[in-house]
């Protein structure tokens, strides 16, 4: 081992020297890298010798660069200091990759897993778990953090994560001071300023950033049957260019195809001259085919759809492709048998096993959150292997599992994010290529885009070069944690502690701006008010004299054209056919006969007029300036066709033969002004004030009307800054206020850090409708319901439709009655948190109920799922194992919060047992 990382070259004196200083001043990193396969990088070194020296670290370096060496080394002191090390990760899977490396490297005895629904050696010197379960133990003061010396954070870039990101900046708030944090990121644009975050409430934090990849990655573009480099060459300024073929090349196919299955026509949809071809990409087949005759394999090929892949997995296996030897499947039946043994006999078929296995012998699987558990470590093992050498991956697979390829293929740049279809993002465009390339086996790795008709290659060259990829907090407070923060530190320091997080600190930087722009202006203000000084007296005071009475006359005016268009529409009520009147201004100006008078139940009348000038159409009540009254009559016929021209030139001619001369209406109203008590007043308080004979008083009123427009400008500013400096601990309040009303908080002078018994539960209780499964708690809603049945109704609290469909239908009898209680009880909790000005907790989902009730009363999978179709809510395999197992979480967590000796309890406990069975228990770590 020595002799493969010494040099060739013998070293100098010298260098000996300055390698054995730094032997010296690092043992402990010495003796781990000297335990490695391969050289450190100098990233790795830094961040190391960081953590050796009793600091923090942040690394944020891209995906595949070796971050995980940093949180082995904080492993590995751990173990030499006699302390505990706690490795978290954002997911199960991750967590179980991680838990099986550190076992191959230290021994089973030294390491333990925790995560939702396993639990093995939690009390080891080294326990990886995913950031939930650290977050619960902190709140709950569990006795595993005795001892605790170290905590890897890894991918700890999911605190933007809008629905799970609050955790991880909990977990870095409510650690002990003493433990030092190893956080681990891809790489973000603003790494300094969440470094400085932390070393805000860390302490002494080292920030690492390298953006250097270990394996270099071309871009490319598919077109067709052929592939383009993206870029050819750098312009002067070291920019990269597009490559001009390809420009050339998709410009002259877009003129003449037809995108994929679009249609092109005139504006009215149909064509002009004759269709053109459509454009047809190339097959998956055809893809796979031409990646491996170029040794691009193996490959991850993202398609943002579920189906999509197993589609995919489908088209290549009727096609007849193979891409394994017969060594090679061997091995792969060996993998598939050592992970699905536990599988039920009984269960192979409804879980598409068979067809499955044949595609992994063929080298080709699908990837995506809606496959078995089993199957997908299956494939994530035989991929990381180099046995399957296609994958058919939706972007899941890009968060965190670590399944390098060296080709990464994206067929296409739009994806569904749940609400609507949109463009990936250069941060997203990044994470996925990001793939390509395995370290230690590729000397470089490719990311192929697939052109279409609409897709441009600058797009594509904006996303592969854009590098700046903000890390934005998504912490905001919520109820379980509200309770939690009272119960440990109380309200005060609660707020305080909220104060501290990263997204009141981004907050707090986002309004510095603001802040120096407050400082300015007052400085401003300070030399206008000296301008605006007079020797005769206060001109500031004088000044509020004029503004008071320019403000009375405004109201006056105000009140004047109120009063005004008040009798202008109660005149125009009067009218009636054949009237004439004089329209006072404006285009319409002069005499007018009344057609329709226009009279609205619920509004203002519009009267339908013909003018001397042969217009027709409907006046209002703007177009007057007083009250109207007619001139005179003209007698009309019984219809009148004001659409005719000939018709409204003889009533025009009719009209101007009258006799009648429009008026400009009666003589303007003497204004209010001339008779208000206050105004008057105020003109003589102005009239005898001392600034009102200053030469200088219009000068002095110039520099006045100034100083009030920067001051109002400037209180402006200081609301804005106010708002967003204490945003959080304003949230804080109103949840407080909340479970104040509710009785989980005790009302305001009880002791510090006191919550009530109902509060203590909530405390306990860590899901996305925390408050509403304690409401149903503390109501007795599912007191009552049989093991099956609670599982049932608690499923509403965790399931959530993929897409909306058919109403679900729910078990009738009790089930019914108690998912119609939560129901209501969601409905009062949603009008208070609208009160409140809260967010809302997310409505009750039946959608799983009757699965998770037949399942939790013993039918087999094949009549759960086929139930769930028929009834127009189908259900993957994968997806029922994943919404049972948060289904048991739940109930364990009741189970927990209320006991066995209660009802609920002891129902919540049978029924987690009920679940947990065959596939549900299969492969659950």
């Amino acid at each position: 081992m020595a002799a493969s990382r010494s040099n060739p070259t013998k070293l100098s004196p010298a260098d000996a020297f300055q390698a054995h200083t730094r032997r010296s001043a690092h043992p402990a990193l010495a003796e781990f890298a000297g335990g490695m396969s391969f050289e450190l990088d100098p990233f790795q070194n830094t961040a190391c010798q960081a953590l050796e020296a009793g600091r923090g670290v942040l690394v944020c370096a891209p995906t595949g660069a070796g971050k995980t060496v940093v949180g082995e080394f904080a492993v590995h002191l751990a173990l030499k200091e006699g302390r505990k090390c706690f490795y978290t990760t954002p997911i199960k899977a991750l967590s179980n990759q991680k838990y099986a490396d550190l076992c191959e490297r230290h021994g089973s005895d030294a390491v333990g897993l925790l995560t939702g629904d396993t639990s093995i050696n939690g009390e080891a010197q080294v326990v990886v778990m995913t950031t939930e379960v650290l977050r619960n133990m902190l709140y709950a003061g569990s006795r595993s953090l005795d001892q605790l010396g170290y905590v890897v954070m890894d991918e700890v870039h999911y605190l933007a994560d809008r629905f799970r990101g609050a955790v991880w900046e909990e977990v870095i708030l409510h650690l002990p001071e003493y433990v030092q944090v190893a956080s681990l990121s891809a790489t973000v644009s603003n790494a300094e300023e969440f470094g400085e975050w932390l070393q805000e409430v860390r302490g002494d934090t080292t920030v690492v950033v390298d953006e250097h990849r270990p394996v270099p990655l071309w871009q490319h573009m598919q077109v067709g049957s052929r592939m383009f480099d993206l870029f050819g060459g750098e312009t002067a300024d070291r920019e990269l260019q597009i490559n001009p073929n390809l420009l050339r090349h998709t410009q002259q196919l877009a003129r003449v195809h037809l995108p994929y299955g679009g249609r092109r026509g005139g504006p009215n949809g149909k064509r002009k001259g004759p269709r053109p071809p459509r454009f047809s990409p190339p097959s998956r087949v055809e893809m796979l085919t031409s990646l491996d005759a170029a040794g691009l394999l193996p490959a991850i090929v993202f398609i943002f759809s579920r189906n999509g892949c197993d589609q995919a997995v489908a088209q290549c296996m009727r096609s007849g492709l193979r891409l394994t030897t017969e060594a090679e499947i061997d091995e792969i039946r060996e993998v598939i048998e050592e992970h699905t043994a536990n599988l039920p006999e009984s269960d192979l078929a409804v879980l598409g096993f068979w067809e499955w296995r044949e595609a992994l012998e063929r080298g080709l699987a699908a990837h995506h959150a809606g496959l078995l558990p089993a199957f997908k470590e299956t494939v994530e093992e035989l991929f990381v292997r180099g046995l399957v050498k296609a994958v058919f991956a939706t972007e899941t697979l890009a968060l965190g599992i670590n399944m390098p390829a060296r080709t990464v293929v994206l067929e296409r740049l739009v994806k569904f994010n749940g609400e609507a279809h949109v463009d990936l993002s250069p941060g997203e465009y990044t994470q996925l290529t990001g793939r390509a390339g395995r370290r230690g086996i590729d000397i470089e790795g490719h990311a192929v885009v697939v052109w279409q008709p609409g897709v441009d290659p600058k797009q594509v060259a904006g996303l592969a070069s854009t590098r700046t990829y903000p890390l934005r907090s998504s912490f905001r407070p919520g109820y379980n944690m509200a309770v939690n923060l009272v119960q440990r530190v109380g309200q005060d320091a609660a707020r305080e502690l909220l104060e501290q997080s990263f997204a009141q600190f981004q907050a707090d930087r986002s309004v510095v701006g603001l802040s120096r722009r407050v400082d300015r202006n007052s400085e401003a203000l300070t030399g206008y008010a000296e301008s605006m000084h007079c020797h005769l007296g206060d001109f500031e005071e004088y000044f509020e004299l004029r503004r008071r009475i320019s403000e009375r006359e405004k109201h006056l005016a105000r009140q004047n054209r109120q009063s005004r268009r008040a009798e202008a529409a109660k005149s125009l009520e009067k009218l009636r056919k054949g009237d004439v009147i004089s329209v006072p201004a404006g285009r319409r100006s002069g005499l007018a006969v009344v057609i329709d008078p226009g009279l609205e139940p619920m509004g203002e009348p519009r009267p339908l007029v013909v003018t001397e000038d042969r217009w027709s159409g409907r006046l209002s009540v703007a177009d007057f300036t007083s009250p109207v009254e007619p001139l005179g009559k003209m007698k009309l016929p019984k219809h009148v066709d004001t659409r005719s021209p000939r018709s409204r030139r003889d009533l025009a001619s009719s009209l101007r033969n009258t006799g009648l001369e429009a008026s400009g209406g009666r003589g303007r109203r003497r204004s209010d002004a001339t008779d208000d008590a206050e105004l008057a007043t105020l003109r003589r308080a102005l009239k005898a004030h001392p600034c009102h004979g200053c030469d200088e008083r219009e000068s002095h009123a110039r520099w006045a009307e100034r100083y009030e427009r920067l001051r109002g400008e400037n209180e402006n500013l200081r609301r804005k800054v106010a708002a967003t400096t204490h945003s959080l601990a304003r949230s804080f309040d109103r949840i407080v206020a909340l479970l104040t009303e509710r009785d989980y908080l005790p009302v305001a002078g009880s002791s510090e850090g006191q919550v009530t018994q109902h509060g203590r539960r909530l405390s306990r209780l860590y899901s996305e409708s925390d408050l509403l499964a304690a409401e149903c708690l503390r109501v007795g809603t599912w007191r009552g319901l049989g093991p099956a049945e609670l599982a049932a109704v608690v499923s509403s609290l965790v399931y959530e439709s993929r897409r909306e469909g058919l109403a679900p239908q729910v078990p009738s009898g009790p089930v019914s009655d108690a998912l119609a209680a939560t129901w209501r009880l969601w409905a009062e909790l949603e009008d208070d948190e609208r009160r409140h000005k809260l967010d809302r907790t997310r409505e009750p989902d039946a959608g799983f109920a009757w699965p998770v009730f037949r399942w939790a009363r013993g039918e087999s999978l094949e009549k759960v799922l086929t139930a769930a179709e028929s009834s127009g809510h189908e259900l993957s395999a994968g997806d029922f194992v994943r919404w049972c197992r948060q289904v048991i979480d739940l109930l364990d967590q009741v189970r927990e919060v209320v006991g066995v000796a209660d009802p609920v309890g002891s129902a919540a406990a049978k029924a987690v047992t009920a679940i947990r069975r065959g596939v549900v228990a299969a492969g659950a770590v």
